[in-house]
């Protein structure tokens, strides 16, 4: 388990950190694309470092660790960076939306402002952390087929006979 260990949290942190960045964090609008590829990494970096093949299993237990400290670290430094630049992001997004399409820039102002408080900011990122996990454990999942080239011995190797 020790050698899941250390690509799971490499690829957790990057999971944590891309997701909490304000404006960078938007990439997670894409289907959770930082968490599919922090369960990537995690995969590409056990496949390279084993001596065995890895199987599906593998890369779904490297996503998910990965995934889970991913979260922790969305839960624990994302929900404060959120309610301190929320605003900020928010403000930011507002003036994009203005700049190409006005009419629905109100409805985004109304929307967004639901979801201001300090109540909002827990429960989208206690959302935003299962979501991590699901998604990684996909991406982990994915990483299996694609980074792995060594085949799997389908045959038990034979008995020694005494």
């Amino acid at each position: 388990m020790n050698n899941k260990l250390k690509p799971a949290i490499i690829g957790g942190v990057v999971i944590g950190l891309l997701s909490i960045i304000p404006i960078v964090n938007l990439g997670n609008v894409c289907c959770c694309l930082w968490a599919i590829l922090g369960g990537l990494l995690a995969t590409y970096l056990y496949v390279k470092n084993s001596t065995v093949p890895a199987s599906p299993g593998d890369g779904a237990i490297l996503g998910a660790i990965a995934g889970a400290v991913g979260g922790v670290i969305v839960i624990v430094l994302g929900i404060p960076i959120s309610i301190v630049a929320g605003g900020i992001t928010r403000e930011l997004l507002i003036r994009l939306m203005e700049s190409v399409n006005p009419s629905q820039a109100e409805m985004v102002r109304e929307r967004m402002a639901a979801g201001a408080d300090i109540a909002g900011a827990i429960v989208n990122g206690i959302i935003l952390a299962v979501c991590v996990v699901i998604f990684s454990t996909l991406g982990g999942l994915l990483g299996v087929p694609i980074f792995e080239k060594r085949k799997r011995d389908l045959v038990p190797p034979p008995a020694q006979g005494f």
